[in-house]
């Protein structure tokens, strides 16, 4: 028996048995593990996905893994929230990503959270300026995340 023919056999067992129900991993997925892992409330739910969002547009992102944006989002988020470094030991155990391996995309999401409400892609900062999203584009941006640049 040919190699190529029993991995064929293997594959079509595969997609069968998944009933050929596959997708891409998007920073979706990540991101409800990651919430989690965060013992997340609403608030920070809303402002974690206010952050992946603003990324969305931005091609410069694109150089991120989706696990590595929604573990930079979360922990941007709780930056902003909490107005100091916040990235705990389970967050770090089951996003596999320590802060400083955060901090560049976090740095971005910062500066993309700041110019957020101008320009011509607002559409982001105006779903979530609204009741219905939490206001999250309204939290204050974690400013501090940038300051730390010049001295790392």
């Amino acid at each position: 028996m040919h190699t190529s023919f029993l991995i064929s056999t293997i594959e079509k067992f595969i997609l069968n048995t998944l009933n050929f129900n596959m997708s891409v991993p998007t920073p979706y997925v990540f991101m409800r593990r990651f919430l989690k892992a965060a013992d997340s409330d609403k608030q920070l739910e809303l402002v974690s996905f206010f952050m992946l969002e603003l990324c969305l547009v931005e091609y410069q992102m694109l150089k991120y893994r989706p696990s590595l944006l929604a573990a930079a989002a979360v922990y941007t988020a709780q930056c902003a929230l909490n107005r100091c470094l916040h990235w705990t030991r389970i967050c770090q155990l089951h996003s596999r990503y320590t802060s400083d391996q955060l901090l560049e995309c976090s740095r971005m999401m910062v500066d993309f959270h700041q110019k957020a409400g101008n320009g011509k892609l607002t559409g982001v900062h105006r779903k979530y300026t609204t009741f219905k999203f939490g206001c999250a584009a309204k939290v204050q941006p974690a400013l501090f995340l940038l300051e730390t640049e010049e001295t790392t």
